[in-house]
């Protein structure tokens, strides 16, 4: 953070508490009393209503945050009040008696978080049952993050359709960020109160609170938040009048005086999201807006949103990317992502000394994807029609099909690294695989191909995963799939028993139900590698 106070030079540390704690590769991980006590505050309000987590909450301090997240209720938990539904809960060990039930709780947490698009990169069950700090606050605040910023979008909020720029289409508004919609958000009130003001960033922007109480007067309503913490020249004395105002329209969350002048990024943006999901300060949409709203996010069909959703989970997991992939035209446009994503599933395949590292140009970027689309073909990847400009021109259908022709081959691959005595290993073998686990447990379920439609039941999924771990499949739970509802129970609970083994699966329960091929191949393929591994 930035050490100075306007006005005031240095800041006292003796108002806050650091602590360091060692990281990956002899790394240094910083983190203040006043982030951890955030969290503490927030999961204490988030989650008191919550019967099950009567006997952890509510957590005292830092220090005891780190001890009760260590089962992997809490997570789970807030996974679950961030995107709803995320976690069949009938999975999740309450009260976890033993290390396997907690190390399958921490499983299903981090699974399950880099499914809702947390990065998880280098977390282990181990690190959070250990609670090594540095994994677990990173883990808890993306969590946070996400139930916080879920309803920064136009699908909850048509009247932000308002906040597009002159030029700027509702298409392009609903693929920012929902930080960035954020700022424009706290923008459009300060231009509606005639302030001069503007803000890039919830960090040096805000320090001296001037933008808070414009804000919080603009959206506070009949409560009143009045304009007097202006008066205050000492930037602390400000930035507690600020508080004072927002205590009023109950927003004074995460944040406090030090950490409103100290610019700390992430509890300031916690700090703003709690305003805009209590007070937004927007009249309500009118009937175009709403119309308007619905017909941008509807451009993208259900199947196709999920199908994207499996891609971007799988292609954060690698580990080989730089940046978080949000957006798999856009960032995957210049070819780099790609040609990293190839090398790693085909060790080897990208001669590196003739890719373009920094493609500003259109004709580099499809040098680059042209490479992609040439090493495919070499293994025998189906590409017909497809060229490497298609995936720099962003067309969204032929580089979800390049990207599943490389999941496919990865998926393979794993299995083929596994697999004893040299056999093939294609998608004939991996069903015979599955049936004669399935047959040797007793169990009368099979499947002809991916496209069997007695899969929508998951049925044969759940007697597969019996045969491989009983002791985690309880049958009570299992119905005989007749109803959609049925269906629906057993694909979630499908889902939540992979993850809680800590199976690479990114497949999502409705494409069980379904009977989704490509996606049944990926399920298959990770349970597959789960028993191979252990030779189960």
């Amino acid at each position: 953070h930035d050490n100075k106070i306007p006005g005031k030079g240095l800041v006292d540390h003796s108002q806050v508490t650091v602590q360091k704690v060692g990281g990956l590769l002899g790394a240094q991980h910083y983190f203040s009393d006043e982030e951890m006590l955030a969290f503490v505050s927030h999961i204490n309000s988030s989650m008191k209503e919550d019967k099950d987590l009567a006997r952890l909450l509510p957590v005292a301090d830092g220090h005891q945050l780190i001890e009760k997240l260590s089962d992997g209720v809490i997570l789970c938990k807030m996974i679950n009040k961030a995107v709803p539904g995320t976690i069949d809960e009938r999975a999740l060990s309450l009260k976890p008696k033993n290390i396997y039930e907690k190390t399958e709780n921490q499983n299903l947490a981090i699974d399950s978080a880099k499914a809702i698009g947390c990065s998880v990169v280098n977390i282990g069950a181990q690190d959070l049952i250990d609670g090594k700090v540095h994994l677990v606050l990173g883990l808890l605040w993306q969590i946070i993050q996400t139930e916080l910023l879920a309803p920064v979008s136009l699908k909850e909020h048509p009247e932000l359709t308002r906040l597009a720029e002159e030029g700027e289409t509702l298409q392009d508004l609903s693929k920012l960020k929902a930080e960035e919609i954020l700022l424009r958000w706290v923008n459009h009130h300060l231009k509606a109160a005639g302030s001069n003001r503007r803000v890039k960033n919830f960090t040096h922007d805000i320090k001296d609170s001037e933008v808070y109480t414009v804000l919080l007067h603009q959206v506070a309503g009949p409560e009143g938040c009045d304009l007097s913490p202006l008066k205050k020249m000492d930037p602390l004395e400000r930035a507690e009048a600020v508080l004072k105002n927002a205590d009023k329209i109950r927003c004074r969350k995460f944040v406090t005086a030090f950490t409103i002048v100290s610019g700390h990024p992430r509890l300031n943006l916690g700090f703003v999201a709690t305003i805009f999901n209590e007070r937004p300060g927007l009249e309500p949409a009118t009937v175009h807006e709403v119309q308007q709203a619905k017909a941008v996010v509807e451009v993208r069909d259900e199947e196709g949103s999920r199908e994207e959703r499996a891609f971007k989970v799988w292609l954060n997991g690698l580990g080989v990317v730089d940046k978080h992939i949000d957006d798999l035209t856009d960032d995957l446009r210049n070819g780099l992502v790609l040609l990293k994503v190839l090398d790693k599933v085909i060790p080897g395949s990208v001669e590196w000394k003739k890719v373009n590292m920094e493609p500003t140009g259109k004709f580099k970027m499809v040098e680059n994807c042209n490479m992609c689309v040439d090493i495919g073909k070499k293994n025998k990847f189906s590409l017909v029609g497809i060229g490497g400009q298609d995936i720099t021109d962003a067309n969204r259908t032929l580089t979800l099909a390049l990207l599943w022709q490389i999941m496919r081959c990865h998926t393979l691959s794993i299995l083929k690294s596994l697999v004893v005595n040299g056999v093939a290993v294609d998608e004939k073998y991996m069903i015979s695989w599955a049936n004669d686990k399935v047959a040797k447990s007793g169990r009368k379920s099979k499947m002809d191909s991916f496209k069997d439609s007695s899969l929508k039941t998951s049925v044969f999924f759940i007697d597969l995963l019996a045969a491989i771990e009983p002791r985690v499949v309880s049958q009570e739970l299992v119905q005989p799939g007749r109803t959609e509802e049925e269906q629906m129970l057993n694909a979630k609970y499908v889902i939540a028993v992979c993850r809680k083994l800590g199976m690479s699966i990114f497949c999502v329960w409705e494409d069980l139900v379904q009977v989704k091929p490509k996606m049944l191949l990926t399920l298959t393929g990770g349970i597959m590698s789960y028993a191979l591994a252990r030779r189960t």
